[in-house]
């Protein structure tokens, strides 16, 4: 049986759980991929008493796994941008194939590495960089090679999903985020994950592969969970609606929405009821209609699942010569379009709108006449007396689905009204028919 060698760059959650999944399904792998796959080198900063590594080579500097001539498979699992690109690059020049788990790396710097690899004619496979085990991107590329996708959304960040599910109960976003942190859920900075950049990476690498477009994460709208208030989760519930984070990415005409924000989903959609740290990823075609992805979106021997999976992916194709060989972003490279990233302005969604206003009459009236004004029509309205505080109320609007900018235009509008305090809060909805 030929064997195919892997080098792990990486010692931590992942690499970690790479390598004992490995060696303890190494068996039931192998005869899956055709071929005996070993790990034959092991590089990372940092020694771990808990795992054996036998006498398989070991090193701190990962650049000893990409000059090592027995290895065949550089997987890539230490994380940032730099030395993560600098080590790509070179296992490609070296002739090397690469599997990775670095969303970020790949929505970055993603069309600079697969235009590298196709001119070297290796793989770089990427599966473990958008939601831990589920494989979406396999689903995306493969299982849904017939349709035409026409929108994706998805909870793709499991410490924004666990937040939320905790902000239902009534909790602070800090408090909650204490705990997370407590948890190991959250980093000690948890800027990606609470302001949506990490649920943007993922984001970016799906949309391509479902429209077949360049990557373009600098162009991704991004909003995070930070100013949520409990009241407002509270009040999208009595609407009907529970709140996520999603990742949301649809085909218009002239282009493509690609936005990160909080959401407000039907509570009787099956995305609205994926709690805690789990991810789920929703994906429409046109022949088989919405299919659903889910699962853990982290940890480490549940991304370590999506890790090997492509590790088996290459070693097949080594075995067969390079035939055969899914394209990068599921589209060969002349079918690639270069659709552009809508501005924000110019995407759709319905809206709740929370205005803090005086408690006096015609005040609804003058709210209404400008919303007529900008064209945006209401779903529903929510008023109680009996929050009536210093002889100010709060007023909920949901409104029919419009463009961005009349809703900017109009939320401008309203602020300036004598009769509205503060800022008004804003929270688009989707219903996914």
């Amino acid at each position: 049986m030929k064997e195919v060698r892997v080098g792990i760059c990486g010692l931590g959650t992942v690499g970690g759980g790479t390598f004992n999944v490995l060696a303890r399904n190494a068996g039931l792998i192998s005869g899956r991929a055709g071929c005996s796959i070993r790990t034959a080198r092991v590089a990372t900063r940092t020694w771990r008493d808990d795992i054996d590594l036998g006498d398989i080579p070991f090193s701190t500097d990962i650049m000893d796994v990409v000059n090592d001539p027995d290895v065949d498979i550089v997987v890539e699992l230490i994380g940032g941008y730099e030395a993560a690109l600098e080590l790509v690059l070179a296992a490609i020049a070296g002739g090397k194939h690469v599997v990775t788990a670095n969303k970020a790396l790949i929505a970055v710097h993603g069309n600079e590495i697969f235009e590298a690899a196709d001119k070297a004619g290796v793989v770089v496979a990427y599966e473990a960089g958008v939601a831990g085990g589920i494989p979406v991107i396999k689903a995306i590329r493969e299982g849904l090679a017939a349709n035409r996708i026409d929108w994706l959304a998805g909870i793709i960040n499991g410490t924004g999903n666990f937040i939320l599910t905790e902000m239902r109960k009534g909790r602070a976003f800090n408090e909650v985020l204490q705990e997370a942190q407590d948890l190991g859920y959250a980093e000690a900075d948890p800027t990606f994950d609470v302001e949506g950049v990490d649920a943007a990476h993922k984001l970016t690498i799906m949309a391509s592969a479902s429209f077949g477009v360049p990557l373009q994460f600098e162009r991704a709208y991004t909003e995070g969970i930070s100013r949520l208030t409990p009241y407002d989760i509270a009040h999208a519930e009595l609407l009907g609606y529970r709140v996520k984070h999603l990742g949301i990415a649809r085909r218009r005409e002239g282009g493509i929405e690609l936005r990160v924000h909080p959401t407000l989903v039907p509570r009787s959609h099956l995305i609205a009821q994926v709690d805690g740290v789990l991810n789920a990823v929703l994906v429409d075609g046109d022949a088989v209609g919405q299919t659903m992805y889910y699962g853990p979106g982290a940890g480490d021997e549940a991304t370590a699942s999506a890790v090997i999976a492509d590790i088996v992916d290459v070693a097949r194709t080594i075995q067969g010569g390079g035939a055969g060989r899914v394209p990068y972003l599921g589209f060969a490279p002349d079918a690639i379009e270069n659709l552009e990233v809508l501005p924000m302005e110019f995407t759709q969604s319905a809206y709740y709108l929370r205005i803090q206003a005086l408690d006096r009459p015609g005040v609804l009236a003058k709210v209404a006449s400008i919303l007529s004004e900008h064209g945006i029509n209401i779903e529903s309205i929510m008023q109680k007396e009996s929050e009536v505080h210093d002889g100010r109320i709060p007023v909920i609007i949901l409104t029919h689905t419009v463009q961005e900018r009349q809703v900017n235009q109009a939320i401008e509008d309203l602020e300036a009204l004598d009769e509205v305090d503060d800022q008004v809060v804003r929270i688009r909805a989707e219903n996914f028919n």
